[in-house]
């Protein structure tokens, strides 16, 4: 195309090349990485308020980790359909279209009285977020060319640590003013802000692109289940990565209540540090992995290498090694997302035309397990009294961590010990 030809309006060129970088920034990286944002907050935030769902509405443990996956469930369940959508429609519209369902989520969670309403509350906000990762990855590989996409990637995610923290320390000083109630009122109005601004400014590609059908979806979904490499890796990072979340998004507030003995605005503070740490793993991470490659370090080997940095942390907490410093859960927290690396490594190992199922097939397998591990480790903790304090015993802590600790070393034995060609 000449330069004479080029259009004037981000919206209506068909080559990522036409697109300057600023512009793409502002009109398609913004809008995206806000709903980023907001999908980090919404799963992150019970672990704030928990100790009010629990005295307001009498939630067990088991409760209180059901009503926080239910997010994760519904989270999952539409991401094969997801794919089919954003083909057929683009991320831009089906983004905002979603967000309207997490708003009405989070006003429904906002008059729950009981655990029914709440659960659908929390349902429908996990819902409306199931687009926030894929739709804007998939907005990206539009809208930037692609040398730049690991970069913008790893920044966006980043967003997504920058969700989590609001959700913890800034969280705890918005509740001295309004409720949890009130909060969750704010973030819908919020959540239609972002839909409005992503089907206002994100521009729509000129260019059709071809569209799947289901059935050829599913066919490539056949493809990646066969391939001996997901089955390698998938194992082993479905289940650090849902521990990390389960534990980040809800147990670990109440752990430091009850093993460390925080108040409510240590809590806050500690939360605050695990999800700063969190934060600065997901700017980092990539990057790492990006300058080891240059000398043939691959991703395998750097899981190989850092997952047991994780257990060793998670070892920490499990035996309360040190209960009252927060230097294990920056730990966790800093390395416990290094299986992220695992969506790059599939988009690599498989043809292009594949890499997006081989991305929502461990997406699905991922947060199905987030939803198991948030549930389990509450129902294995609710097998102890309630202390006096009102809180869970430490031993309960000790028993539910532990048990999902050795579910990931036992997928981690399998990482090594599955059959494998080079990767």
């Amino acid at each position: 195309m000449s330069k004479a030809s080029a259009p004037s309006r981000i919206g209506k060129v068909d080559s990522v090349g036409e697109v300057t970088i600023a512009r793409a920034v502002l009109t398609v990286f913004v809008p995206f990485a806000g709903a980023f944002f907001l999908s980090y907050l919404f799963r992150s935030i019970n672990a704030v308020i928990a100790p009010q769902l629990v005295s307001e509405v009498g939630l067990t443990a088991a409760d209180l980790g059901l009503l926080t996956s239910a997010f994760f469930l519904t989270f999952a369940a539409f991401q094969i359909p997801l794919g089919l959508l954003l083909d057929r429609f683009g991320p831009r519209r089906v983004q905002s279209a979603l967000l309207l369902s997490a708003a009405l989520g989070a006003v429904v969670f906002s008059f729950g009285r009981s655990i029914e309403p709440l659960l659908v509350g929390r349902a429908l906000i996990g819902f409306g977020l199931a687009g926030g990762l894929m739709a804007s990855f998939k907005a990206i590989t539009m809208w930037f060319p692609r040398e730049r996409w690991a970069m913008v990637n790893g920044f966006f995610l980043g967003m997504g640590g920058l969700g989590a923290i609001a959700a913890t320390a800034p969280t705890e000083a918005v509740l001295q003013y309004l409720d949890w109630r009130g909060v969750f009122l704010v973030l819908a109005g919020v959540t239609l802000v972002s839909s409005g601004s992503i089907i206002a400014i994100v521009p729509e590609r000129a260019k059709a692109e071809t569209v799947q059908t289901l059935a050829d979806q599913l066919r490539g979904l056949g493809q990646v289940y066969r391939d001996p490499l997901f089955w390698r890796i998938a194992p082993v990072a479905a289940a650090s990565l849902s521990n990390s979340m389960a534990i980040q998004s809800l147990w670990a507030g109440p752990w430091l209540r009850d093993v460390a003995g925080f108040d409510r605005g240590a809590v806050a503070g500690g939360l605050l540090g695990l999800t700063m740490a969190m934060t600065a793993g997901f700017f980092l991470t990539g990057t790492v992995a990006d300058f080891l490659r240059r000398w043939n370090i691959t991703t395998v080997q750097i899981l190989a290498l850092a997952l047991p940095v994780l257990f060793g942390a998670q070892i920490l907490v499990v035996f309360e090694v040190m209960p009252q410093s927060i230097m294990p859960w920056l730990l966790f927290g800093f390395i416990g997302n290094v299986c992220n690396l695992t969506y790059a490594h599939m988009s690599r190992h498989f043809p292009v035309e594949l890499a997006g199922r081989a991305n929502s097939a461990l997406n699905l397998m991922t947060f199905l397990s987030v939803f198991l591990t948030q549930y389990g480790i509450g129902l294995i903790i609710d097998q102890w009294e309630v202390t006096d304090q009102g809180g869970y015993a430490p031993e309960a802590y000790q028993a539910a961590f532990g048990s999902f600790l050795v579910i990931q070393i036992v997928a981690y034995i399998w990482f090594h010990l599955a059959p494998h060609r080079k990767d």
